[in-house]
This record gives structure tokens, C-alpha cells and sequence, in this order.
């Protein structure tokens, strides 16, 4: 896994059920417009608010209609006995990298619990081949992943544990990462660090942003040796307009205008759908 990979939104029907056409249209057009890669199931597809039934049924769409190799999933859970069991779906399935949080619910939460949980995922998975990227996002879970805790376990099973997808917004944070075992794959989650991703020593970007920006992205990620400085300041002001609290129904408003199809406004409670007057502003502030 490398380049700009897309944390892909969820369409949600009217019986808060995933919709399988809308899902595999968006995913086909993100891999058509610049996309190396997508995240499916993360925070932007809302899959900590599906259950079980409904995460392995995306899950299932998606490897039966796209090419897997070019897919990884969020299969993390507060539960250890539940995010074994998605991840053993994912790799029955043939995905090549899961994504999984921290255990998150309780804390606070010392360092030898960490790396306790995660050896008993990889101890859980045995001699499947799926990999483990950490997914940092200290924000919502309340908990970062301690720099030495990620390198004691990449340390412990270099071929499970062989990545990160970081969410802190913290880039130095990642050098650190990087600094600690540079064959560690990093990812921000922020498309403008493809910007510094050749020196920084960075695998790419996954990005709730880059389900709009993704052509763009994919420009500054092939130039990434010497990136035009134009097209690193505009994809700043575009993820700037995308970006906010209400991200993902932003990043839903936007491919519902895209489309054509207003069933991609709707969101999962908590989150509020984008009020119309909010989706045209965004859509003009996005055109600049």
C-alpha cells in the first residue's frame, strides 16, 4: 500500500442499511480519478456506528466488486474478541491490511496494555497473512498510540504490525515513527502531506478529503520529488473548505453533488445530514 488512498464514505438507506450500487459507483470513480488505494469501513464510513452484520457485508461488496488488492479495512473495536473476528473475515476475505484502533473504552490505559492487546490480535490471527496497520486518532478514541509502544510491537511481529494510518494531525509525531523503523509504512491523514511525503519518508496520505480531491492528490503524489508549489497550495485551500466538524456529511453532500444522487446526503445518528443552504455554500467555497 502506497499513494492516496480514500477513506471512503458509507450510503446510507432509509433504513440506515449500507446501499450497495451507490457504494460500489463511488468507489469505482476514486480509483478512476487518482486513487492508489481506499480505506473502507474507517471513521468517514461511519463503521463504528454499523453493526457487525452490516461491516461484513461491505466488506463482501467491496472485495467481490473491486480489486482487493487495492483495498484495506478498519476492523478495529473496543472488543478484542470482535476485532479478531472482523479481521479473520477480512483476510478470509483477501484483504491485504486491516486498520485497527486501540481498544478505546477504557482508560486511562498504560502501555503494556496496549502492546498486551495487540500481541493477542496477532497471536489471535496466527499464520493468516493479513497485516495490522495502527489506526492513531486521538481525537475520537481519546487515546494516542505511544511512539514506543508502536515500535516495541513492530518490533515483536514485523509482519503483522507494518503500518500506520495517523489521524492526530501531528506530522511530527510520524517522523518520530519513522525515525524509530523507517520500513514502517506512514500514512497521514491529511492529502497535504504528500507535499513534504518524499522527505518526510511517508507512504502516501488516507484522507476523508481526497473522496473531492483525489485528482489533484494523485498530481502532487506523482510529483512528489519536486511537488509543484500551486498544486500543494490549492489542495490546502480545498482539504481547508472540506475539513471541520461536520466532515463527513460535508464529504457525503459533496459526492451527492457529484453524482446526481441526493440518497448520499444521508448520514448515521449522531451525525446531522448537511442542510441544503450549507451544501450549496460548500460546494461554492470549494469552486473558490
Amino acid at each position: 500500500m502506497q499513494g492516496v488512498i480514500a477513506a471512503v464514505p458509507t450510503p446510507i438507506g432509509a433504513d440506515r442499511s449500507p446501499i450497495k450500487n451507490l457504494y460500489i459507483e463511488h468507489c469505482r470513480w476514486l480509483l478512476a480519478n487518482g486513487c492508489d488505494g481506499l480505506n473502507i469501513l474507517g471513521s468517514t464510513g461511519e463503521a463504528n456506528s454499523l453493526d457487525i452484520v452490516a461491516r461484513r457485508e461491505v466488506m463482501g461488496w467491496a472485495t467481490k466488486e473491486l480489486p482487493v488488492e487495492r483495498l484495506m479495512v478498519g476492523t478495529g473495536t473496543p472488543s478484542l474478541q470482535e476485532t479478531i473476528a472482523l479481521t479473520e473475515h477480512a483476510d478470509d476475505l483477501g484483504y491485504g491490511v486491516a486498520l485497527v484502533l486501540p481498544p478505546y473504552y477504557y482508560k486511562p490505559l498504560s502501555n503494556a496494555g496496549l502492546i498486551d492487546w495487540y500481541m493477542a490480535l496477532d497471536e489471535a490471527l496466527g499464520s493468516r497473512a493479513i497485516q495490522v496497520y495502527f489506526y492513531n486518532y486521538p481525537q475520537m478514541t481519546g487515546l494516542g498510540i505511544p511512539v514506543q509502544v508502536i515500535a516495541e510491537l513492530a518490533q515483536r511481529a514485523p509482519a503483522r504490525f507494518t503500518g500506520i494510518k495517523d489521524s492526530s494531525g501531528d506530522l511530527d509525531y510520524c517522523r518520530a515513527i519513522v525515525a524509530t523503523n523507517a520500513a514502517l509504512r506512514i500514512f497521514p491523514s491529511s492529502e497535504t502531506a504528500l507535499e513534504t511525503a518524499k522527505v518526510d519518508g511517508f507512504a502516501g496520505c488516507i484522507s476523508a478529503s481526497v473522496n473531492t480531491t483525489a485528482p489533484l492528490a494523485a498530481q502532487i503524489w506523482a510529483q512528489r520529488a519536486v511537488p509543484r508549489a500551486d498544486l500543494c497550495a490549492e489542495i490546502a485551500r480545498q482539504r481547508g473548505v472540506i475539513i471541520g466538524p461536520t466532515l463527513v456529511a460535508n464529504i457525503k453532500s459533496l459526492i451527492a453533488d457529484r453524482t446526481g444522487d441526493p440518497r448520499w446526503r444521508a448520514v448515521v445518528s449522531p451525525f446531522c445530514a448537511l442542510p441544503d443552504v450549507d451544501g450549496r455554500r460548500l460546494a461554492a467555497e470549494l469552486k473558490g
